[in-house]
């Protein structure tokens, strides 16, 4: 935007705001002059930094809103946490200060203007905006992953469905109370402190209510094995060690990353309880590493080994139809799609042992593969579930290695008779 545009208050729509009612003084402060340096005298440039006084009538919205990720940014502190000690707290805050608060967002960043992290300005002539606009407020922040898979501005991949089919906005999914900070945490009473702490919001089958009990056989089969992702995201970002410094020069705050690149890759999910009780998820690569606040102060990370580099994640980009869900051997067997320890950087090894898969489900040694699945005798014609016989005594009892696929259907790993698949199609 250019400079006047970024200031420019549209005084004939503001007139018709409720917010006219009050004088600009009143939430900016600054003279009453008509020269321009003394009317700017002490002005607040972004007086919604205080929640106090947007909080004077909006009550609701001040109840919760400092508890909110997007105020607290506490999702940072959670993992800076895990990974280092205490007593380096001095050195990361001075880190943090310099490289991270200018994402935390006010009122204002959401309904009047854009983030001041993007440059800011008035969005629309100082209007505000009830619903926050998904190119100028949400995706100006969350724009090199979430907006560009969503959007569609990834090489080669297309749009999320929702967006380009359904042309749904963000704040579909995204509620305001999800927005303004009220979400509880895995406890049920204090506020989330990382995204994924908590019940899910949003969700799937909020609005997709019959998956699971549809006619689709691959939902009927993976159940709440797999998140949805698994079978419906796509090709997403995933970058490399990110590393912060001041500049030499200017010292100013920067920061750069390693690389980007494009992934795939199912994991297991290191988050599992109730409210996720996926057992594979999609993993992506998050751009930590142990150096990357060495600029401040020697190891600060100590503790880096504490979290995977290769995260739980929900990329934006879903599709109904993706490889991997073309058919069962497009994902059974399929070594490429899955995190194993060769696909992880030796230095990363240990942070990963939880996510990273020991053997590719469906692979020969775990399960059998595509090209040695064992076809089931004709007697089982009709029943492609284990526990209908083998855990109720009518038939021998599971082998020990079969012990945590005893819920799944047989035709996850065997080949059914064909008169089962003709009935199943």
């Amino acid at each position: 935007m250019e400079p006047w545009e970024k200031a420019l208050v549209d005084y004939e729509a503001y007139s018709e705001d409720v917010h006219s009612n009050f004088a600009c003084s009143q939430c900016h402060a600054g003279q009453q002059s008509e020269d321009k340096e003394t009317a700017h005298t002490d002005l607040i440039s972004y007086p919604s930094e205080d929640p106090e006084l947007c909080g004077k009538c909006h009550t609701d919205v001040k109840a919760t809103f400092s508890d909110s990720l997007h105020a607290s940014q506490e999702g940072y502190w959670t993992t800076i946490n895990a990974r280092s000690v205490p007593e380096n707290h001095p050195e990361l805050e001075e880190m943090f200060g310099n490289h991270c608060a200018s994402c935390h967002t006010s009122c204002g960043d959401c309904h009047v203007s854009q983030p001041r992290s993007v440059g800011g300005g008035l969005i629309e002539g100082h209007l505000f905006k009830k619903t926050p606009s998904m190119t100028r407020n949400c995706t100006a922040c969350h724009g090199s992953r979430v907006g560009n898979e969503f959007l569609g501005k990834n090489e080669d991949v297309l749009a999320d469905v929702h967006f380009r089919q359904g042309r749904m906005k963000c704040t579909d999914c995204h509620t305001d109370g999800e927005m303004h900070g009220d979400v509880v945490g895995a406890d049920g009473e204090s506020p989330a402190n990382h995204r994924y702490d908590g019940p899910q919001a949003p969700r799937c089958d909020s609005c997709h209510e019959n998956v699971g009990s549809d006619d689709i056989q691959m939902h009927q089969m993976h159940g709440e094995k797999l998140s949805c992702q698994v079978c419906h995201s796509v090709t997403y970002s995933s970058c490399d060690g990110c590393h912060v410094a001041l500049s030499e020069d200017t010292g100013n705050p920067f920061f750069r990353t390693e690389g980007t690149y494009s992934t795939f890759l199912i994991g297991r999910n290191t988050r599992q309880d109730e409210n996720r009780p996926y057992e594979y998820v999609p993993v992506r690569h998050i751009p930590v590493a142990p150096t990357s606040y060495e600029y401040y102060g020697e190891n600060l990370l100590p503790n880096f080994d504490a979290l995977p580099t290769w995260a739980y994640a929900t990329p934006h980009n879903i599709q109904r139809n993706t490889p991997q869900n073309e058919s069962c051997e497009a994902c059974h067997g399929n070594a490429e799609i899955f995190l194993t320890a060769d696909k992880v950087a030796e230095a990363e090894l240990a942070a990963n042992q939880a996510v990273i898969l020991e053997a590719v489900p469906g692979a020969a040694g775990e399960s059998g593969s595509s090209s040695s699945l064992l076809t089931l005798p004709d007697h089982h014609a009709g029943f492609p579930i284990c526990l209908t016989c083998h855990l109720e005594g009518v038939g021998p009892a599971l082998p020990e290695n079969h012990a945590r696929h005893a819920e799944a259907i047989c035709n996850s790993c065997h080949t059914l008779p064909e008169v089962v698949e003709e009935q199943s199609n």
